[in-house]
C-alpha cells in the first residue's frame, strides 16, 4: 500500500512539473512577443524574416529603428567559385517606412584547369537603394503586408570599370505578406518582377521571383531555424534554390545568420553558403536580443 501511494505521488509530481514547464514556455513566448509588440504605437507584429532575401527594415517598422548588415557568401560553380560580400544599412525615418542602401561585391576564383580570363571579372555589382512601406499591420491576425521598390544601378566589372560606369538599371517592385501562426511558427511570401534595362542596347530583360519562407522561432528568443525557397521564372524557364538556415543571438544587439544553398534546377551552380552579421543599435536592442527572457 505504501509503495502504491509513493508511486502515485511521484506520478502526480512529474505531471505537475511537466505542466509547469509547459506553462513556463508559453509564458516566455508571450512575454517576448509582448516585448517586441508592446503597447507602443503604431502596432507591430513579430515576424521571422528570411536571411538570404532580406527585407527593407522590419515589417511595421517604427521610427528610429536602424540596422547594419554584413554578408559573406560562397557559391560553387562548374568553372569557378564566386565569393560574395555585401554591406547594407537600413533605417526607418518615419513609422512603417523602411529605407535601405546596399553595396554587393563578387570576387571570382577559377577551378583547377580553367583559365582566369575565361571567368567573370571581380566587381562591385551594383548600388542598390530601396524603400518599403508596411500598409497593413494586424496584431489580432498576427499578419503584416508591405509593398516596396528596389532600384539597382548595375556597374561595369573591375576589368572594364568606368566603360561605362553604370551599364544597366534593374527596376524591382515587390510585395510582402507575413503571418505568425501561434507563438513560434512563421511564414512569409516575397514576390515581384525584376526588369533589367541594358543602357548599351536599350533592351529589357524580365524575370519574376517568388520567394517563400517558413521558420520556427525558439522559445523566448529571436533565434530560429527555417528554410527559404527562392524561385525564379525566366522566359519559360524555372530555377529554384532551397536555403535551410538558422539565426543565433550573439549578444544583446548582434545576431548571426547561417544559410546553405541547395540548387534544385540550376545547371551551372552547385552548393553555396551565406553568412549574415546583423547589428542593431542599442535603442532597438529589446527586439534584437538572442535571449530576452530567462527562467
Amino acid at each position: 500500500m505504501y509503495l502504491k501511494k509513493s508511486l502515485m505521488l511521484i506520478i502526480l509530481l512529474a505531471f505537475s512539473t511537466y505542466s509547469s514547464a509547459q506553462i513556463t514556455k508559453t509564458e516566455k513566448d508571450s512575454i517576448y512577443i509582448q516585448q517586441v509588440e508592446g503597447k507602443k504605437k503604431p502596432n507591430k507584429v513579430l515576424h521571422a524574416e528570411p536571411l538570404f532575401i532580406d527585407l527593407i527594415r522590419d515589417l511595421g517598422a517604427r521610427k528610429g529603428e536602424k540596422e547594419w548588415n554584413i554578408g559573406l557568401g560562397l557559391a560553387d560553380n562548374l568553372k569557378f567559385d564566386a565569393y560574395e560580400a555585401l554591406i547594407e544599412y537600413e533605417w526607418a525615418p518615419i513609422d512603417r517606412l523602411g529605407l535601405e542602401v546596399e553595396l554587393p561585391f563578387t570576387f571570382y576564383s577559377p577551378q583547377s584547369g580553367i583559365e582566369k580570363d575565361s571567368i567573370p571579372s571581380n566587381s562591385l555589382n551594383s548600388i542598390k537603394i530601396a524603400i518599403q512601406w508596411s500598409f497593413f499591420v494586424s496584431e489580432p491576425m498576427a499578419t503584416s503586408m508591405a509593398i516596396g521598390y528596389i532600384n539597382e544601378f548595375e556597374l561595369s566589372d573591375f576589368r572594364n570599370f568606368g566603360e561605362p560606369f553604370i551599364r544597366a538599371n534593374v527596376y524591382n517592385p515587390f510585395f510582402v505578406v507575413a503571418k505568425r501562426w501561434g507563438n513560434n511558427l512563421h511564414s512569409l511570401i516575397y514576390t515581384g518582377p525584376k526588369i533589367e534595362q541594358n543602357f548599351r542596347t536599350n533592351k529589357f530583360y524580365i524575370t519574376y521571383d517568388i520567394n517563400t519562407s517558413f521558420h520556427h522561432m525558439i522559445t523566448g528568443t529571436r533565434n530560429f531555424i527555417g528554410i527559404e525557397f527562392n524561385k525564379t521564372f525566366d522566359n519559360g524557364g524555372f530555377d529554384m534554390t532551397v536555403r535551410p538556415q538558422m539565426r543565433l543571438g550573439i549578444s544583446e544587439n548582434l545576431l548571426i545568420g547561417i544559410v546553405a544553398g541547395i540548387p534544385v534546377s540550376r545547371e551551372n551552380e552547385r552548393l553555396s553558403s551565406f553568412l549574415r552579421l546583423i547589428w542593431e543599435p542599442k535603442h532597438t536592442q529589446n527586439t534584437a536580443s538572442g535571449n530576452v527572457y530567462k527562467k
